[in-house]
């Protein structure tokens, strides 16, 4: 995500402390007083920028009705605490008869209703919630439960609308911008940012650049990689400055590179194709130089092909990845394109008070086909915020769309039998843990307990983390020993994830000699144990029979499915063979390796 709180416009004053007046006279509320709370709750969500990516991020403040705040909470990434839950527990025996700020309204994933139950059991009485999820198959799901449950439920602005409570809202949205974005729009929600002089060049007449920011400005980019999925450059930036597009003084994870070249006129050494600390990927368009495209392989980039190169089809492609947010790095060739392209959401413009002159000199975006001023593109929302001698100005170029989802589809969401469900396909597609059938990924933060090999039960967090610590189980190495407790104590499955992929990267050694004829039963016996110790799950697999089961990852050819289904997808396969098990089909058996939890 590349929205921070408190690096633009709507980063609210410390306001949410005991002096804040709530007034609950005559059973009115104040509605000051719920969009403060709610701004606040945004500000907290904001905390897991680039932690929770490809998930939502939530907040949630708890207020007594004399106004204090009782009690906070963030979630850190999914399979953590709930933001509720933590909030509650601070909050203690004030929770009673208090009032829940929510940025965000829960979203069940993985038939797990922390969030909800905690906010029950706590006595609160009334729920406040900033937006509705934007996900159609779970949209106003926990608001029904929470007033079934004899809680108030008030969604802000559905009942009053006003600037304060739009302001609010806004900072709901803002949060979760690139969730809103991909739900709506399937594309990533895509950020330019630059850095000029005074007169408008990105860099000299001979194309050195360094630095036009001052350090402020530069660690605060930083910041923004950290927080994106990904970070997107072209050739010419790759030839020109030879970058190595790291969040190293960032906060969050390592963003995803990729370069897009239509000819791959690209060095053969370049900082970007060491894969060591974060992977590569080159887009470029089919047939070129294939030579140098197994070039790249050999050296662990990834190289994905498209029949035309432009930044739509890109954006669509990687939409399909589960990509969230995007940030363009890029010059102002690749720029003007993906602004055409319509795939740009926002700008952020760093202007530091240098003059370069040059008739030559590049700008930051190139021809967009304008030729009057009218025609000019016109920020919406723009913020001015002054980084030591530069000053960044944002703005968005196209707001952030409705919240009328159009994913998951109809059909995905009520496919669970054909005897109830005219929708229902002979395939069912899973892949990120939000969508309907999300419980079947690995990703799913389902706790399983396993046996070791001393015959004692180990807590897995996910069947993640048990399938990448085992990469390197039983290497009679210490640093693989450090690796596995290392992965295993991961906050999240994603985290986990990069773990055990980098380490594997860096230190192939460390990787047992005998993965790859072990690790589909590896998959296998965590798969089983999960969806053994878990009915709702259970109940969900067996809802399948007669469909086919395909992980829709489009760039992992062996346990997904592939881009254009070419892929193994060992992972609907294991998880097929299980269900036939599971239905009496098949009379294998094997001695159970897992605990009922």
């Amino acid at each position: 995500m590349v929205y921070s709180l408190a690096s633009n416009c709507f980063r609210s004053s410390p306001i949410l402390c005991s002096t804040l007046l709530y007034h609950n006279s005559n059973n009115t509320h104040s509605h000051s007083a719920d969009a403060a709370f709610i701004k606040r709750a945004a500000e907290l969500a904001d905390k897991s920028s680039g932690f929770t990516s490809p998930h939502p991020n939530f907040g949630c403040v708890i207020a007594t009705a004399s106004g204090n705040v009782a009690g906070e909470g963030f979630l850190y990434a999914q399979g953590t605490k709930p933001a509720e839950f933590q909030a509650v527990e601070a909050a203690g025996e004030w929770s009673k008869g208090a009032t829940a700020y929510l940025n965000l309204e829960p979203g069940d994933c993985d038939g797990d209703y922390t969030a909800i139950s905690s906010l029950v059991q706590a006595g609160i009485t009334r729920v406040v919630v900033g937006i509705r999820n934007p996900l159609r198959h779970l949209q106003g799901n926990s608001i029904r439960a929470l007033r079934n449950q004899g809680l108030q439920v008030d969604v802000l602005g559905e009942d009053l609308q006003s600037k304060i409570i739009e302001d609010a809202r806004k900072s709901c949205l803002l949060v979760n911008a690139p969730l809103i974005v991909r739900a709506t729009s399937k594309v990533p929600f895509s950020v330019l940012k630059y850095a000029m002089t005074l007169d408008g060049k990105i860099a000299a007449s001979s194309g050195h650049a360094a630095w036009i920011s001052s350090r402020q400005s530069r660690n605060r980019v930083f910041e923004l990689r950290g927080s994106s999925d990904a970070i997107i450059v072209g050739g010419n930036t790759v030839r020109r400055d030879n970058p190595r597009l790291t969040a190293r003084h960032g906060g969050g994870h390592m963003p995803m590179r990729i370069v897009m070249s239509q000819t791959l006129d690209l060095p053969e050494e370049a900082n970007l194709w060491d894969i060591s600390e974060v992977p590569t990927i080159v887009a470029t368009q089919r047939g070129a130089r294939r030579s140098f495209q197994k070039q790249l392989a050999s050296k662990g980039v990834e190289v994905v092909e498209f029949e035309i190169l432009n930044p739509k089809e890109v954006m669509e492609y990687f939409h399909d990845r589960g990509y969230l947010s995007v940030l363009w790095e890029c010059g102002g060739t690749l720029a003007a394109s993906a602004i055409s392209a319509g795939v740009i959401h926002k700008v952020y413009a760093f202007v530091a008070p240098k003059i370069i002159g040059g008739k030559n000199a590049p700008s930051p975006v190139g021809e967009l086909g304008m030729v009057e001023m009218t025609q000019a593109l016109d920020l919406i929302d723009v913020c001015y915020e002054k980084i030591g001698p530069d000053m960044l100005i944002s703005g968005f170029i196209q707001p952030i769309p409705e919240l009328t989802p159009v994913v998951p589809s109809e059909d995905e969401t009520f496919a669970i039998d054909p005897t109830v469900s005219p929708y229902e396909s002979s395939i069912i597609f899973f892949y990120k843990t939000w969508d309907p059938y999300g419980a079947f990924s690995n990703f799913s933060p389902h706790p399983i307990q396993m046996l070791d090999d001393n015959g004692e039960y180990v807590t897995w967090s996910s069947v993640e983390h048990y399938y990448q610590a085992h990469k390197f189980a039983g290497v009679n190495d210490p640093d693989a020993k450090d690796c596995i407790e290392r992965i295993k104590s991961a906050r999240s499955p994603e985290e986990a994830a990069r773990m055990g992929r980098s380490m594997q990267r860096q230190r192939p050694n460390l990787v047992r000699s005998d993965w790859d004829n072990v690790k589909i039963d590896v998959v296998y016996k965590a798969l089983k144990c999960k969806f053994s110790v878990y009915p709702h799950l259970n109940s969900m697999l067996l809802s399948t029979a007669g469909s086919v089961l395909v992980e829709a990852s489009p760039h992992d050819l062996f346990w997904g499915g592939g881009r254009d289904g070419e892929g193994l997808n060992y992972l609907g396969r294991l998880l097929m063979r299980l269900r036939s098990e599971f239905l009496g089909e098949s009379s294998t058996s094997s001695e159970s390796t897992c605990l009922v939890l």
